[in-house]
């Protein structure tokens, strides 16, 4: 199955990313660290969680997109972390030797993953034994939105479609923590923590502007129907009401045995 970020790197989408915390995003994370610890952040994205982690300890991020990894490393150097560094590198071969990795960390990575599975025998085989992993990741059949009118659901369908296309699962959140038991990993915890990633009225500009774009890309030619009829939906969405989203963040923490 071919695998993108269905988000994109656009302006809007960028700048979401740049506005996450550790503070907010990595809470459930924090009793982990311990000085001189080395954690590991997958799929950092431009490196604003990252700069938060571990503040004792060795921190290295990595993401696929280069352009996220030049980001990072200019954000790593305007906030004077000498001891966090940023690599390229894929969920599926990390640039790092078995059983060194004392703590690794992910949020908002794997819904976008084709193939959890692998990533999560990749951090595995990273850690050290006893090592910890702390995941995040989301399950938009949990979202609260309110209204939920009948355009909304349908403009979701569309959104959905879209992030499996691009080979990743709107749902992951739903199932992440029996993967990581299925994976190996041990002492495995879960609970869902409800974020509100940004309004009701921005989601649906969001949505609509990611299906408009697919509605022009021959990639999605098979779709158009269907992802145009979601485009309208989104439309009467944008056009609507205020209203209320918050979103559903699955927490996983886990030992490497």
């Amino acid at each position: 199955m071919l695998e993108g970020y269905a988000p994109g790197y656009g302006r809007d989408a960028v700048s979401m990313l740049a506005a996450r915390t550790a503070a907010e995003r990595a809470t459930f994370a924090q009793p982990l660290f311990r000085p001189g610890m080395w954690v590991v952040d997958l799929g950092c994205g431009p490196g604003s969680i990252t700069l938060g982690l571990a503040a004792e300890s060795r921190v290295t991020g990595v993401d696929r997109d280069a352009g996220q990894v030049v980001l990072a490393r200019e954000a790593a150097r305007r906030a004077g972390r000498s001891t966090v560094d940023f690599v390229v590198g894929s969920a599926y071969d990390l640039p790092f030797a078995s059983g060194s990795v004392d703590v690794a960390f992910s949020h908002a990575l794997f819904e976008h993953l084709a193939s959890p599975a692998d990533a999560l025998a990749e951090l595995r085989r990273v850690l050290r034994p006893g090592g910890k992993l702390a995941l995040s990741t989301s399950d938009w059949s949990k979202a609260r939105l309110r209204p939920k009118t009948a355009n909304v659901d349908a403009a979701l369908r569309g959104h959905y479609l879209l992030r499996r296309r691009a080979g990743g699962d709107p749902f992951a959140g739903r199932h992440i923590a029996e993967e990581c038991v299925r994976a190996g990993f041990t002492e495995v915890t879960s609970r869902a923590k409800y974020r509100e990633d940004m309004s009701y009225r921005d989601l649906a500009k969001y949505v609509e502007s990611r299906l408009d774009a697919a509605i022009a890309d021959p990639a999605f030619a098979r779709d158009r129907d269907q992802l145009a009829s979601a485009a309208r939906s989104a439309w009467m969405w944008t056009r609507g009401g205020d209203g209320d989203f918050s979103q559903c963040w699955v927490e996983v923490t886990a030992t490497r045995p």
